[in-house]
């Protein structure tokens, strides 16, 4: 039995359920376990899902932590979720634990996940934890941060499972220590969103197709791009504006009011990677998912990264596939309609093909299932 742990964020949970849903399609009995705010996302079948109490960060820091009702967490409610989770673990008795992201991040859940990982060292059954983290880390600037983690690494994990490919980025780039635990870890290459939906008919060809997250940037990115459009050269194509959920009706209408002809203004789409591979050029932040869209097409990009909070994982990603010649930076703080229309002029002109492995979703089924079938042999 796999069990996958996930705990904020619908980005990462984007990626857990494609890597859940690969595992399952490998015959594992997969149970996912989510401990963010729900989400309307398909649940492929072989996956289990398990909803513990929602816990947000209402911000980019993440030094607070909310519950459904926006109430600040006390120590019963951690104490009461801890409860659950290790219940789940011990109904599941799974073979293999995979924690995401932590103990590289989410250090806020350290009071729920040390003792789910005791509790996984000390099964009979578990044979196998498995850190699962993206191909670029949030660098830790407190001292000390970088040496807890891989103390944590040599006392419970077996495997760190590295969602990139080396050749584009190393974990080195982002984790100083990296040579402490360089004998745990392996690459799988970039986790793709599946090709399931497809865009009806030529619905996307040869537009631009503009994103952004739920946040305040988000929305400035989508602002500018309205108004970037009638000074770039591209101005003539058809500019698709998909919109987050976490964007209200007002600013919505705010956005409609503001397009001009030859602008769509609609809310996400589960077709967005194919999107993606139909435009001629692609606008957005520089999340691992979307990027991975990117990588996975030939269309040209701009990409606006996340820059608030001292959050530099986005930029540090942008930088280096821009050195590659795939896509176009440009700094949030630099952001208005004159710099985006430049921006796409460069990145028309300027996007390199850049061989990249894409298949990190099946290669972690694949070692993850070698990982447990030596752990039996050896047992």
């Amino acid at each position: 039995m796999i069990y996958v742990q996930h705990l904020l964020g619908v980005g990462h949970l984007q990626r857990s359920l494609q890597l859940a849903a690969e595992l399952a399609r490998h015959d594992f009995e997969v149970d996912l376990v989510s401990g963010g705010r729900p989400q309307s996302l398909p649940i492929a079948q072989g996956i289990k899902f398990h909803q513990l109490p929602a816990v947000y960060s209402p911000d980019g820091s993440f030094s607070r932590l909310l519950d459904a009702n926006d109430n600040e967490i006390d120590a019963d409610w951690r104490d009461g979720r801890k409860q659950q989770l290790l219940e789940i673990f011990t109904s599941c008795a799974p073979q293999v634990l995979i924690t995401e992201s932590f103990p590289f991040g989410r250090r806020m859940m350290r009071f729920e996940l040390i003792p789910l990982l005791v509790a996984a060292r000390d099964s009979p059954d578990c044979l196998q934890i498995v850190a699962s983290i993206r191909d670029i880390l949030q660098p830790r600037s407190k001292p000390g941060r970088n040496q807890e983690t891989c103390e944590l690494i040599e006392k419970f994990y077996h495997h760190v499972l590295v969602h990139g490919d080396q050749k584009v980025a190393r974990l080195a780039d982002s984790f100083a220590l990296v040579d402490h635990i360089q004998h745990k870890v392996c690459y799988s290459g970039y986790i793709c969103a599946a090709d399931s939906v497809s865009p009806p008919g030529n619905e996307g060809s040869d537009e631009v197709l503009v994103s952004a997250g739920g946040s305040a940037t988000g929305f400035d990115i989508l602002k500018t791009a309205v108004a970037a459009k009638p000074l770039s050269s591209l101005k003539d194509l058809n500019w698709r504006i998909l919109v987050s959920p976490s964007i209200d009706e007002f600013r919505l209408d705010e956005l409609k009011r503001l397009a001009g002809d030859g602008v769509s203004i609609e809310r996400n789409r589960p077709d967005f990677s194919g999107l993606v591979k139909r435009a001629r050029l692609s606008i957005s932040q520089a999340g691992y998912n979307t990027i991975t869209d990117i990588l996975a097409s030939t269309t040209a990009a701009v990409v606006i990264p996340y820059a608030e909070a001292e959050e530099i994982e986005q930029t540090m990603r942008a930088q280096i596939l821009q050195r590659h010649g795939r896509l176009v930076m440009l700094q949030q703080d630099e952001l208005s309609a004159a710099t985006m229309a430049a921006a796409i002029e460069q990145a028309s002109k300027q996007h390199l093909p850049l061989e990249v492995n894409l298949a990190g979703a099946t290669n972690s089924a694949a070692m993850i299932s070698q990982w447990l079938s030596d752990a039996m042999a050896a047992k």
